[in-house]
């Protein structure tokens, strides 16, 4: 999956992070621009300081220094109010799909809609919540209860959720996690399409190699608070560095 980058403006830029908490350094001298329609994930061990990125990214966290630029914005200079137009921008994905148990599917994709968009007549709703039902597969499932749903079934909600706003950016955190290898693939095929149909630019966080492989332009390793290697999946894995080797040899050898 090759994007041309050439003289394209990041949508997301990252230059010279830094963030501690405490004497922990979690994010040292942290680099990485991110262009439009490029799925790129990001690896490293827990406690590296994933979690840390994406939450200055969307202004829940502050640097110590350096600056976060999303969509043109410098994240850190702004105001509540236009951080919070710029979130609207930025769908995120949970773990673990975070829907509401007390609203059925239809309800729950409507949410977001109901929340940002109050002057959408009921009829403009339903057709945009069809619009993403139909693009995760689920249409047939708008009127049953999250509990009622797979494991898988709940992501591809989660991620019908966050798209019916639109946005312009995806982060997706952990998106395999707990799933089955035929499950995990289905959701892989997803995000791909997703990039297609939308033209997102996403951030995939992820163990699962074998999600970073399929769905990603590029992958960026991350360890001990900066990124050691970035660039497509096969660069970075052949390598020497025995602390990238060990996240291949975990995934595929063991």
């Amino acid at each position: 999956m090759k994007i041309n980058i050439n003289n394209t403006e990041p949508v997301i830029s990252i230059k010279g992070l830094y963030k501690s908490f405490g004497n922990l350094d979690i994010l040292k001298d942290v680099n990485l621009e991110i262009y439009k329609g490029e799925n790129i994930a990001i690896l490293g061990k827990s406690g590296s300081g994933k979690s840390v990125l994406i939450k200055i990214l969307v202004g829940l966290l502050l640097p110590d220094k350096g600056t976060v630029k999303v969509l043109g914005e410098v994240v850190n200079n702004l105001s509540l109010k236009n951080l919070n137009i710029l979130r609207l921008r930025i769908g995120f994905s949970f773990q673990s799909s975070a829907l509401y148990d007390s609203m059925d599917v239809r309800q729950n994709i409507e949410f977001p809609l109901v929340m940002n968009r109050k002057k959408l007549s009921k009829k403009e709703i339903d057709y945009l919540v069809d619009e993403v039902l139909d693009s995760v597969g689920l249409k047939e499932k708008s009127m049953q209860m999250p509990s009622e749903l797979s494991g898988g079934q709940r992501k591809r909600i989660g991620i019908a959720r966050t798209l019916i706003l639109k946005p312009e950016i995806m982060l997706y955190d952990e998106p395999t996690s707990g799933l089955d290898p035929t499950t995990s693939e289905e959701i892989n095929a997803l995000i791909n399409s997703v990039q297609k149909q939308y033209n997102t630019s996403s951030i995939i966080i992820t163990h699962d190699l074998t999600c970073a492989k399929q769905t990603s332009n590029r992958v960026a390793v991350l360890l001990d608070g900066s990124f050691v290697k970035i660039g497509e999946f096969d660069e970075v894995f052949k390598t020497e560095n025995k602390q990238i080797q060990s996240f291949y040899n975990y995934n595929f050898i063991q």
